[in-house]
């Protein structure tokens, strides 16, 4: 591809950066929408592929689909890494993990024959299905969203140490509590049930017998209500955080000294100072005739 027919006559790999991770332009937003079309299309045919009537019926349809999403997303692979200076650190990201786990299964078939493989080729398959991930890639929104998960990852692994705790707790009571009738033979069988209690879950497989069992499991269902909301708060709160650092930015007016403007802001919502230490204020004269006039 010769440099005229690129915009500006920029080099290869630049114009395949903007094209492929940017999208301020006409091109670069119609690669998106034609990627997240072929991610979608590739995680359906993956889940019809899985029906066994659809399988028999058009299987070999499914299968030239496959190699033909995974073809592209090879392609597109390759190139990310091509107009990138650093392509390793990309791969290990969240984004190049999930471009390895859509590609690896088909490729990583055909070393695996046999009939007695099948099994483990089906595994593989399934890995497929994390091609939807990469929608997160194309929503402002998912960023937030994983920028608050990493916020609130030291909080919600504290919360689930605390309810690991608290299951041990109560399955060992209530192991020592029922009798084995019950089906509390042992204690990981009653820390399933403190879980499945303490999620409000209750499949029933497993219940108390003993009017002393069925009040400690009345109180572990109450206290399950009550501990559910904790990561949901520990999430929003992260969540409210992360919009109002993208959307307002902690610059203070040099006027009043006032913090909490949004990010395109240019003149002080209070009192009308232009913001942009850096550069002269295109109407300040006009605004200083103004401001005299009104005195």
């Amino acid at each position: 591809m010769s440099s005229s027919l690129r915009p500006g006559g920029i080099g290869l790999r630049t114009w395949l950066f903007q094209l492929i991770f940017e999208s301020d332009t006409r091109l670069a937003k119609s690669f998106d929408i034609a990627l997240i079309s072929l991610i979608l299309v590739s995680v359906t045919v993956v889940m019809l592929d899985s029906v066994a009537l659809l399988r028999a019926r058009h299987g070999e349809l499914f299968y030239v689909m496959e190699w033909g999403f995974t073809l592209i997303f090879t392609l597109e692979l390759a190139l990310r890494l091509y107009c990138l200076d650093r392509p390793l650190r990309y791969l290990k990201s969240f984004y190049g993990i999930i471009d390895l786990l859509s590609i690896l299964p088909t490729w990583l078939s055909l070393l695996i024959p046999g009939a007695q493989s099948l099994l483990v080729v089906r595994i593989l398959r399934v890995l497929r299905v994390f091609r939807v991930l990469r929608l997160m890639e194309f929503l402002g929104e998912g960023k937030i969203l994983l920028q608050s998960l990493r916020r609130s990852s030291r909080k919600i692994l504290l919360f689930l140490f605390t309810v690991l705790m608290l299951v041990v707790i109560f399955g060992s009571l209530i192991y020592l509590i029922e009798p084995p009738e019950a089906g509390f033979t042992s204690i990981p069988k009653a820390v399933y049930w403190a879980i499945v209690t303490l999620t409000t879950v209750g499949y029933g497989d497993i219940t108390p017998l003993t009017p002393l069992g069925q009040f400690l499991s009345s109180m572990v269902m109450i206290m399950g209500y009550a501990i559910l909301a904790v990561p949901t708060g520990v999430f929003s709160a992260e969540m409210m955080r992360s919009i109002r650092e993208e959307r307002y930015s902690d610059e203070a007016c040099p006027g009043c000294g006032h913090e909490g403007h949004e990010r395109d802001a240019r003149y002080c919502r209070r009192c009308g100072t232009w913001l942009d230490e850096e550069t002269p204020d295109p109407h300040g004269e006009k605004r200083g005739d103004e401001q005299t006039a009104t005195q």
